[in-house]
């Protein structure tokens, strides 16, 4: 009986050792191994099949075009145990993966390493540049990436899936993809109001506009007058969301959201919207210009330093007088001007549906000490600050026949109006001034159509002073100015002409001839042909 007991004691002793044995040799011996197999698989975790939503663009027949999707892309690694030589492997791979040789040559040295990333999302033609030196321990492994098939088109609007060092999974990072994060993650796709064509057709303009004028940068943005919905939102200098990691940080800002700027001379329609509308003057009321005005020891004269004499205020428009729009808002006075721009949104957001909108400022009239000149100059667009998304609003509130509409650039939107700004006569009126500014300067001009127009050359704010050399050219325009389909904004950074005639305007022209080209819209200024007979 003892011996039975002694075998069975023995037969369980000698188990519990071998178990306890392969417990140490799992847990301490080949806990190294397992950590990084472990780590391994989290690596690869980044490179699962994604099921992000895609973002849909529109046309004018209301087709879903795909700008942000899912691709499948292979992402080269290399297998260091497999690898035979490192040092003449990193020698044949470095210059076509473009990772320096030393490197390569120590990561495939670690024969413990379970695998190293060589190209993430590799092109079709690296991928055969690979095979092509048929190297042992170099795989190929097929994966899904946020594909962007338009390449930088909307890149600012789109922003596009990446990681930053507080967030180690892929993410939205600004745009679309930042706001609707959530959303996509979840697979659900996300249909904008952008229509490719006129976005592609304002990004090609711009692009040329930049290149022919020598300029920093430009934002073109096309609305909806009526129901606020955006169109196009291009701006440049831009980025490719595919390889977002070659550009600067600062493209991957949106400004038409998230820049301010001082427009300059196409905000003095709105001075005029405030003093018809407020019953101050009308269009026909005139002034005696003398080419100057002082205040507050500060001399400001017209841009062609020219004295216009007796002149109305649609002469004003007309001839971008700065000293009629400064007449214009003594007249009205500080509280009813400063009432009219709060009306239209300055200094305020637009709620648009875009992350991280900035607001523009009042601040220099605001302030306790503001004095005569700083309500003088911003009658002419000085000294106040806007971004485009608000002034392109501001504007469509006077082709709308004067109401603001919230600006939208999802299709699941609708159209919000905000307050009403002026009266529908009061919207009349200085559209007809615009009208009349586009027939007499003739370079918006379109023949058979009626257009509405304001030009702006801006002075650029520096170090609490204005530069006389670098500016902003802009313009502001719509069509057909009697029932506007679309509103028109194009605003021009340090370009190497001194007017916004010679640079924004006539592309202005061209853009708007596009639209109406595009969405078919008949003429509204039909000239009846006349004829004589022969006698």
């Amino acid at each position: 009986m003892k011996k039975r007991f002694f075998i069975l004691f023995s037969f369980f002793g000698i188990l519990y050792i071998l178990l306890g044995w392969k417990m140490y040799t799992l847990q301490i011996d080949k806990g190294a191994s397992f950590s990084k197999k472990v780590a391994a698989r989290d690596e690869l975790a980044e490179h699962q099949v994604l099921r992000r939503g895609q973002i849909l663009f529109t046309d004018k027949n209301g087709a879903n075009i795909q700008v942000a999707l899912n691709k499948e892309f292979s992402h080269i690694v290399a297998i260091p145990k497999e690898i035979i030589d490192a040092t003449s492997t990193a020698k044949l791979l470095a210059p076509i993966v473009e990772i320096n040789e030393a490197r390569l040559a120590s990561a495939f040295s670690d024969k413990s390493s379970l695998y190293y990333s060589l190209v993430d999302k590799a092109s079709d033609e690296t991928v055969d540049a690979i095979k092509a030196l048929n190297i042992k321990g170099v795989d190929f492994r097929d994966t899904q990436y946020r594909y962007y098939p338009f390449e930088s088109l909307a890149a600012q609007l789109l922003g596009f899936v990446g990681k930053t060092e507080n967030n180690p999974e892929a993410v939205g990072l600004y745009g679309i993809e930042k706001l609707d994060d959530a959303k996509l993650t979840l697979g659900e796709d996300v249909q904008l109001t952008i229509d490719r064509n006129l976005q592609a057709e304002s990004e090609r303009i711009l692009s040329k506009l930049i290149t022919e004028h020598s300029a920093e940068g430009g934002t073109i943005i096309i609305q909806d007058p009526k129901t606020g919905k955006i169109l196009a939102l291009a701006s440049a200098p831009s980025f490719d969301p595919n390889i977002y990691g070659k550009s600067s940080y600062k493209n991957f800002l949106n400004p038409a959201v998230q820049a301010i700027y001082e427009p300059g001379s196409v905000f003095k329609p709105l001075t005029m919207v405030a003093g018809i509308d407020s019953g101050i003057f009308t269009p026909d009321t005139t002034y005696v210009d003398t080419g100057h005005v002082t205040l507050n020891g500060k001399t400001v004269t017209n841009w062609d330093h020219s004295a216009h004499g007796k002149i109305t205020m649609t002469g004003v428009i007309e001839d971008s007088v700065n000293t009629g729009a400064i007449w214009a808002e003594q007249k009205i006075g500080r509280k009813i001007f400063y009432d009219y721009l709060k009306k239209f949104g300055f200094g305020e957001y637009t709620s648009i549906d875009l992350p991280d909108e900035v607001s523009g400022s009042l601040s220099n009239l605001e302030r306790k000490n503001a004095q005569d000149i700083d309500y003088a100059t911003a009658s002419y667009g000085q000294g106040t600050s806007v971004t485009p998304v608000q002034l392109v609003s501001a504007f469509s509130a006077i082709a709308n026949g004067g109401l603001l509409m919230r600006p939208y650039i999802h299709a699941s939107g609708e159209p919000y109006v905000v307050r009403r700004v002026m009266s529908g006569e009061t919207a009349t009126k200085v559209t007809k001034m615009m009208e009349s500014a586009v027939i007499k300067n003739i370079l918006a001009a379109i023949p058979q159509y009626r257009i509405a127009g304001k030009t702006g050359t801006a002075f650029i704010p520096e170090n609490g002073k204005y530069s006389m050399t670098d500016l902003i050219h802009s313009y502001m325009g719509f069509a057909p100015a009697e029932d506007a389909k679309f509103v028109i904004l194009m605003k021009l950074e340090k370009p190497d002409k001194p007017l916004a005639g010679q640079t924004v305007v006539p592309k202005f022209k061209e853009l708007a001839q596009f639209v109406l080209n595009y969405y078919n819209i008949p003429p509204d200024a039909l000239v009846e042909a006349t004829s004589t007979k022969s006698q």
